[in-house]
């Protein structure tokens, strides 16, 4: 869990408290594992847990450095850009360890609860040209953080089922 921001209230600390929730969700969910077990593939699909502990920290990372400073800040700094790169953040690599990705995803939870403490929520920035996105479209602050909820409480229920394959653990239930 991230230490709560003092005099924090109202709609920011209800999305950060909601967010918050999911990720201790995923977090839960990978408690007590070897990075063996971490990097073990428990399904037909390439997921793994130490896998989605890296790629929902990639996630919020790159989703709040758009919300700063646009489409062109979320691309910089080792986002994917090829297939190759794209795959590697659903993985653990050699020498990655479950405790250093869960480290990295603290601090990174730590500078998004910084900027939403400070950040004007109606701000918006022009989304990428992807296929995805309706073209011209915008996003605000408020809009991001609902997307980096969605995608980690997504991922906490992938999470969920690898570990219960694993060795019948579950988050919830």
């Amino acid at each position: 869990m991230v230490t709560p921001l003092p005099d924090l209230t109202g709609e920011r600390a209800d999305l950060l408290a909601a967010l918050d929730q999911q990720r201790g969700f995923l977090r839960y969910t990978a408690r007590g594992l070897t990075d063996e077990q971490a990097q073990r593939r428990t399904t037909v699909s390439e997921l793994t847990l130490g896998g989605l502990v890296k790629h929902v920290a990639g996630v919020e990372e790159r989703w709040l450095r758009f919300a700063v400073g646009g489409a062109e800040a979320m691309r910089a700094e080792g986002a994917p850009d090829d297939a190759d790169s794209w795959a590697e953040q659903f993985r653990m690599t050699d020498g990655e360890t479950l405790d250093v990705l869960l480290e990295r995803y603290r601090a990174v939870a730590e500078h998004t609860d910084n900027l939403v403490a400070t950040l004007d929520l109606d701000s918006e920035q022009a989304l990428p040209a992807a296929p995805w996105f309706e073209p011209g479209a915008s996003w605000s602050v408020r809009r991001v953080l609902l997307h980096v909820i969605a995608e980690t409480s997504q991922h906490a229920g992938h999470a969920d089922i690898l570990r219960e394959a694993l060795d019948g653990q579950k988050t919830m239930g």
